[in-house]
């Protein structure tokens, strides 16, 4: 940029605010050479090039220029719209028929992922009995089990079957089958009452396995799941156990009548 003949001169027009700034800044140069005597027959006045650039460069910064800058946020916003422009139309050039190929495309995973699911059902979760069987608050078998049947009533399942399980282990403590235990789980419960009542270890387990699938997985139970464990309730008040006593007086007696 330089002044010749009295005359502004400078690199090609700059739009909007930055050349209006630069314009400026030439405008006090120029103004700055005739103050101090200049004249349009004098030889021009060349600024160099490094202090005209940071003039500019200050000149450029000040805040009035950047008020209509978008904001972070947009800024973020227009790149990632123009990544996904940029990667839909790859895909589209990269796909026999164009748009309405990658279309199709789309259209046939969405249908399989849709069958995957329907078939499979909700992916799920591992569930872990980490929490106790019962609340702070006591209850009798009797109370568990007029809960769960008034669940039932209503058709809330999940809470039934709870309510029914928590019945089965406060029934079998209630007849000394299970020692009285803060913090025991139902799947603790299942296994140490399967010991004295091996007949019903497995619906034990799979009664267990029900609750902690309704309580800490995120399963919904059905009817069809509470009528199995009200049932094993109702078969475990009409057994006996097998007392390990009773075993080893039976195993015994077996040997001794083995050896006679």
């Amino acid at each position: 940029m330089s002044l010749t003949g009295g005359v502004l001169t400078a690199a090609p027009a700059l739009p909007g605010a930055a050349g209006s700034a630069v314009r400026s800044l030439l405008g006090a140069a120029h103004g700055t050479v005739l103050a101090a005597g200049g004249s349009g027959d004098e030889p021009p006045v060349t600024i160099p090039r490094d202090p005209a650039r940071e003039a500019a460069r200050r000149e450029l910064s000040k805040r009035m220029y950047h008020e209509n800058d978008p904001s972070l946020l947009q800024r973020a916003l227009n790149a990632f719209w123009d990544w996904l422009d940029k990667l839909f139309n790859t895909a589209s050039s990269a796909t026999p028929g164009g748009t309405l190929g990658l279309l199709v495309v789309v259209l046939f995973v969405l249908a399989v992922l849709a069958a995957l699911w329907w078939r499979l059902g909700t992916p799920r979760r591992q569930p872990v009995s980490a929490t106790a069987l019962f609340d702070e608050r006591p209850r009798s078998a009797a109370e568990h089990r007029a809960a769960s049947e008034a669940h039932a009533a209503q058709g809330h399942w999940n809470q039934a079957v709870q309510e029914r399980m928590r019945a089965i282990v406060r029934s079998l403590e209630e007849r000394t089958l299970l020692d009285v235990r803060p913090g025991r789980t139902a799947d603790e419960a299942a296994a140490e009452a399967g010991r004295t009542l091996p007949a019903h270890t497995d619906r034990l387990r799979s009664a267990a396995r029900e609750f902690d699938d309704v309580t800490y997985g995120g399963r919904r139970a059905s009817e069809q799941s509470y009528r199995r464990i009200a049932e094993l309730d109702r078969d475990l008040e009409r057994s006996r156990p097998v007392l390990a006593n009773s075993t080893n007086s039976t195993a015994h007696n077996t040997s001794k009548g083995a050896a006679e």
